[in-house]
């Protein structure tokens, strides 16, 4: 579904993204692992449309969205989805409203106008889907740390986006709500039946969601590959990332 081809990315004197490979395959999640700082999240921004790389190329069914323009570019854009690390709610809207908003600013379905009671259904549907029924009426800074991950979660899906990008999703949470979150991604996938890119250090959740893994180190991919491989690589940088899950019990497939 996407092909990054040696994409680079700099900030000032800063090189972030170093000639970039990676391809992934339409329908599968595939984890991107590394440690804070390695360019995970800038990867994202220039998939999503929020940046401009240097140069090199992102290939989304064969489209290059750096040069699309126009109501083209608007199509492939508006397949995707993003769940920003700090969940990124409106703080002066309601939950219902921050999970209608895309809607609200969207109402042509597939040349169907979306009325304000399709809408609601809409948003209370995917409020369920996380698990947040009847919350519509609070405001972001009523919910828990989880339950603003979760919004955010139902802002993502209510449109129904082909292509989901997580970015960071259980930075910041505790180990249980940390999983409840990573099952939902996986049960948003089952659901959606799209195809999930998410970037994270931690590898207990890369662990629990990912079909593959691709390791970013120093602004570029190392490695891309399933699970059971990834644990069997002996590269040191591997294996560190290995000694930090085994105590977790994290390498349970």
């Amino acid at each position: 579904m996407i092909r990054i081809r040696n994409l680079h990315k700099s900030y000032g004197s800063k090189l972030v993204l170093k000639g970039l490979n990676l391809e992934i395959q339409s329908g599968e999640t595939l984890v991107i692992l590394g440690r804070s700082g390695s360019g995970k999240s800038v990867l994202l921004k220039q998939i999503m449309g929020l940046e401009i790389p240097d140069s090199g190329d992102i290939l989304i069914d064969e489209q290059s969205i750096l040069h699309l323009t126009g109501p083209n570019l608007y199509h492939v854009l508006s397949r995707m989805g993003m769940l920003f690390q700090a969940s990124a709610l409106f703080d002066s809207m309601t939950v219902g409203e921050n999970t209608g908003f895309y809607l609200y600013q969207h109402r042509w379905d597939n040349g169907h106008y979306l009325t304000h009671a399709e809408i609601s259904r809409r948003v209370s549907d995917a409020l369920a889907l996380v698990g947040l029924e009847g919350t519509e009426s609070l405001m972001p800074s009523d919910l828990s740390g989880g339950m603003r991950k979760r919004a955010a979660l139902a802002r993502l899906i209510v449109y129904r986006p082909q292509l989901l990008l997580y970015d960071e999703p259980t930075t910041g949470l505790d180990p249980i709500t940390a999983m409840q979150i990573n099952d939902l991604i996986v049960r948003i996938q089952t659901e959606l039946k799209a195809t999930s890119i998410v970037v994270t250090h931690d590898l207990c959740s890369a662990f629990h969601v990912a079909d593959r893994i691709a390791l970013n180190h120093d602004g570029q991919i190392l490695y891309v590959t399933s699970k059971e491989e990834f644990t069997r690589l002996g590269d040191p940088l591997v294996q560190t990332f290995l000694k930090n899950a085994i105590p977790n019990g994290c390498l349970h497939g």
